[in-house]
């Protein structure tokens, strides 16, 4: 009897060994000193506007360039956002204004939000916080007056970086909403 006891119980212990999950990763928001300069002047990192492909990273549609005031290369512009924030930052309030100006003059026009988020958390949580990023900077734009109808928004997550890198500048570059003009 104690025998068949002993064997449940390591049987038992084995199967809840077997079940535990892996140490969980800690994601840590960035310092205080990486963080984003205050005017629209400034890339992500801090530094002086440069393009996706001076600092080594492509998107998936090719390397798209950005000036400091958040237009691409492509026509596109971009609005980038903190570490796990949806929050428009004041500095990028003259990119929503211009387009909402911009859609509101032209109800022909439609526009796309392509919410995208750095690598860190998992795919899940990364499309969700990619749709929260895009669904704030479409409600920004309803409250100026652009119609609904004229705004999708699309969810990348992860999966388009703008940066490739394991590092807080290629996140930074990555955390953001790119306002697409739709023909």
């Amino acid at each position: 009897m104690k025998r068949m006891i002993s064997i449940a119980c390591l049987l038992a212990g084995a199967a809840l060994l077997a079940g535990c999950p892996k140490k969980a990763t800690t994601i840590l928001p960035p310092t205080a000193g990486t963080r984003a300069g205050g005017s629209s002047s400034t890339a992500p990192g801090g530094g002086a506007s440069t393009s996706a492909g001076a600092l080594g990273g492509s998107g998936a549609n090719g390397a798209r360039g950005v000036g400091g005031d958040g237009s691409g290369a492509s026509g596109r512009q971009i609005i980038y956002f903190d570490f796990d924030k949806s929050e428009i930052k004041p500095e990028f309030a003259d990119i929503v204004k211009s387009n909402a100006q911009n859609l509101s003059g032209h109800p022909n026009l439609k526009m796309k939000l392509e919410g995208n988020t750095d690598e860190r958390g998992t795919r899940e949580y990364n499309i969700g916080l990619g749709e929260r990023r895009a669904q704030a900077v479409r409600r920004a734009l309803m409250l100026q007056g652009v119609s609904e109808t004229q705004i999708t928004t699309v969810s990348f997550g992860a999966e388009r970086p703008a940066a490739e890198g394991d590092d807080e500048a290629a996140w930074a570059q990555n955390r953001r909403v790119e306002l697409v003009n739709l023909p």
